[in-house]
């Protein structure tokens, strides 16, 4: 099965680890390029890129101020992200709780 393109959802935007970084640079306030490009230090075409994905699955929204166009999260847009890895908090919360019991089975054998 061929996988899906990386503009088609938000979840196939963020397989990309320097998206996520992006977004995760973003999630604190609105940034311009030219500071995303210091951050990040790659260069500013792709990082163009990864913005133009990010904006095109919604997860990213720009504004222009004078000559530079400045980015922020959609809150709104990362929600259906969240709530699918919620799902598996639950999970991760069991398997903690599991290992937790044994190493105090353990400890208690001793």
């Amino acid at each position: 099965m061929a996988r899906a393109a990386t503009t088609s959802d938000a979840f196939n935007a963020v397989a990309e680890p320097r998206r996520r970084d992006i977004l995760s640079y973003l999630a604190t306030e609105e940034r311009s390029v030219t500071e995303i490009v210091d951050l990040m230090e790659i260069e500013q075409p792709s990082v163009s890129k990864h913005l133009k994905v990010l904006k095109g699955v919604g997860l990213v929204e720009a504004r222009r101020e004078g000559r530079q166009m400045l980015y922020k999260t959609n809150p709104i847009a990362i929600r259906p992200l969240h709530e699918w890895t919620r799902t598996f908090e639950r999970l991760w919360r069991h398997q903690l709780l599991r290992i937790k019991e044994q190493a105090e089975a353990n400890n208690a054998q001793k």
